[in-house]
């Protein structure tokens, strides 16, 4: 420890023509990441982090604005703590890896304002990024904050990847922000958002050989969901709180409290892309489960009617059909969307739920969240606003033997919105409901705080490529992005893998069956509800459906082999003893990927890929003991599956 930490004082150079002064240095366990903090002869914090010896983040802004108290300048270093190593072990059944152990080296400065009123920074490096956040200890009355200065400057030669924000009350049905936009890709850092509410996270860089992905973790209900903004000046990002549309019906979109305050961690996940992608930070940062007993906290898989026949097939006879094909697939779950309540009604989903059982499948049911933050028209509705109402109908489900709920169509991330979303987390435990977010935030590691949280929509998922042609065209390369930004730490229900075509939509799928196929695979959902429908598995060989039929719930441990933002993925998870390789190809080239077979210790690989004319896949058996390398050479928009045992 006394080689991994150290702290120096002395003088530096400049910060926007002050003289600043180094309090603090703080290395990563594994001495690859540094971090500086300075004060400017002002007051003000500032910090930088660097990987290997070069700058990352560059010189950049650290402090806080209350209503009527500044911590942005005129601060003085009270203290400085000694360094201590943080280590936690945590399991989870609905990320990467089952079995997760953190490490870092953590440091708390204490510093003065003005009035003598305290801030902590608190700062964490792990091998893989760094981390802060701030304390207020000495809050014991309402106290609000009005603006957040921390920031993330870049060199002026980064490139970055990222999701825009779309802006409050605007989208159908004033649907807006669901974080369901295209991302902008290899832009030049410092580009302004062409929908001008700044840049959802996980926000991605790279900055000369080394890649960034921002995001944050620990939100409460005391705190609104951020996002970044920038300067198209320069290539700085900010902290940028919700549009004061983004609220709970009469309640606030500004962080509040009225107690000591810890607010949520800056993430910084900072390394080589293999980093990125196999970083568990943005749940390492969350707080550890706060639910007692989570015995019926089950992930798996999902039938779904609505995405192939849309609300006509909100009906008893179609739902029944849809648990027929779950148990036939051997899958955990069916989802009955919106209209349920009238199309079907409460007392025949009862028998649904009933006839469910007999098959081994659970039901979940869809809900409208909304109060008059949209004019959604879809229902059951308004049943969720209280906590009365919540009990009352989570009470109602939990006795018809329903297992989980979809809730649809929130309004942003303000301060009131992002505890209601919490509010619905903590009842629906109590009634030991599993819980699907739709039309929502980002989770930001929700899921290890609440594992029932299985999944979250917050993407421009597979639906978008039933109603919009462009979306379809777009699909390769925008999967192709996603596990490196939107489901790098948290869950996604993108609803993939429509392998036979769309059943019920003018648009053309533009991917192949095998791409389709590698999604299964490649993106993480505690609950995974497919896009196939029964009718089109009636055209896929056996072979395939015993692939899926034996698909694990969830993952043990992941490895990155190759990619790029937008061009290609090709992801290990393994699951027990088994490997399975996922690849897809989302540029409009082929692609050759080098696979080495030594790596995974298995005598026998099954790989299948695109098949031939009027074939949907092919099939090959690899031994591995002889054949150590394979080399794979993949269409545009086309993937591949591999299992290794």
């Amino acid at each position: 420890m006394k080689n991994a930490i150290l702290l120096v004082w002395g003088f530096i150079g400049t910060f926007n023509k002050l003289q600043a002064q180094q309090l603090a240095q703080l290395e990563s366990p594994d001495k690859s990441i540094s971090l500086q903090v300075f004060l400017s002869a002002a007051g003000e914090i500032k910090y930088e982090i660097q990987r290997s010896g070069v700058n990352v983040i560059q010189p950049s802004a650290l402090g806080v604005m209350m209503k009527g108290h500044d911590f942005t300048q005129a601060l003085k270093l009270l203290k400085t703590s000694k360094p201590v190593r943080i280590t936690e072990n945590y399991q989870t059944r609905n990320a990467k890896k089952s079995s997760i152990l953190y490490q870092a080296n953590q440091l708390v400065m204490s510093f003065a304002n003005g009035e003598e009123k305290k801030m902590d920074l608190i700062f964490r490096l792990s091998n893989d990024g760094a981390a802060f956040r701030y304390y207020f200890p000495w809050i014991n009355d309402h106290e609000t904050i009005v603006k957040e200065l921390s920031s993330f400057a870049f060199d002026k030669n980064t490139s970055a990847w990222l999701q825009p924000m779309s802006e409050a009350k605007t989208g159908w049905q004033q649907c807006h922000p669901s974080y369901e936009e295209h991302y902008l890709q290899d832009i030049p850092a410092g580009t302004p958002s062409p929908l001008k509410s700044g840049w959802v996270y996980p926000a991605l860089f790279k900055t000369n050989d080394t890649w960034v992905l921002i995001t944050e973790a620990a939100l409460d209900g005391t705190y609104c969901g951020t996002r970044l903004i920038n300067d198209p000046a320069s290539p700085v990002y900010s902290i940028g709180f919700a549009d004061p549309r983004e609220v709970f019906t009469g309640g606030g979109y500004l962080p509040k409290n009225n107690k000591p305050w810890f607010t949520p961690w800056r993430i910084i996940t900072i390394g080589s892309l293999k980093t990125i992608a196999e970083s568990t930070l943005g749940t390492d940062l969350a707080p550890a489960a706060l639910v007692k007993d989570a015995s019926f906290v089950k992930p798996g898989k999902a039938s779904w009617s609505w995405i192939n026949s849309k609300d006509d097939s909100i009906t008893f006879s179609e739902q029944k059909k849809y648990i027929d094909y779950a148990c036939d697939m051997h899958w955990q779950y069916c989802l009955i969307d919106a209209d349920w309540d009238t199309k079907i009604g409460y007392e025949k989903v009862a028998e649904l739920s009933a006839y469910a059982k007999q098959k081994n499948v659970g039901l979940l049911l869809w809900y409208n969240s909304a109060g008059d933050w949209n004019t959604i028209a879809y229902h059951p509705k308004d049943k969720l606003l209280t906590k009365e109402g919540r009990e009352k109908e989570f009470s109602r489900l939990q006795a018809m033997g329903i297992k989980g709920v979809k809730i649809d169509f929130f309004g942003g991330d303000g301060q009131s919105m992002i505890q209601y979303y919490i509010d619905i987390l903590n009842d629906a435990a109590k009634y030991k409901l599993l819980v699907n977010f739709h039309g929502a935030t980002l989770p930001r590691g929700w899921q290890k705080t609440y594992p029932h949280l299985m999944t979250a929509e917050a993407i421009y998922g597979m639906e978008m490529v039933t109603f919009d042609q462009q979306a379809a065209d777009k699909q390769a390369n925008h999967c192709a992005m996603l596990p490196f930004t939107r489901n790098a730490f948290d869950p996604m229900d993108f609803t993939p893998m429509n392998l036979t075509g769309l059943t019920s939509s003018n648009c053309t799928r533009k991917t192949s069956p095998a791409f389709e196929l590698a999604l299964s695979v490649l993106f993480l959902s505690g609950i995974q509800h497919y896009a196939q429908g029964p009718e089109g598995m009636l055209q896929v060989p056996d072979d395939v459906k015993a692939l899926l039929r034996k698909l694990p719930e969830n993952w043990d441990d992941v490895k990155f082999l190759e990619g790029y933002p937008g061009k290609y993925a090709v992801f290990a998870r393994r699951s027990g003893n088994r490997w399975y390789i996922a690849g897809i190809n989302g540029d409009k080239t082929e692609k050759k990927i080098d696979l080495d077979m030594a790596l995974f210790r298995k005598s026998k690989a099954t790989l299948f890929t695109d098949g031939k004319k009027s074939e949907l896949f092919s099939k090959t058996i690899l031994n591995t003991t002889k054949q150590k390398k394979l080399d794979l050479l993949l269409n545009a928009n086309s993937g591949f599956v591999m299992v290794l045992e």
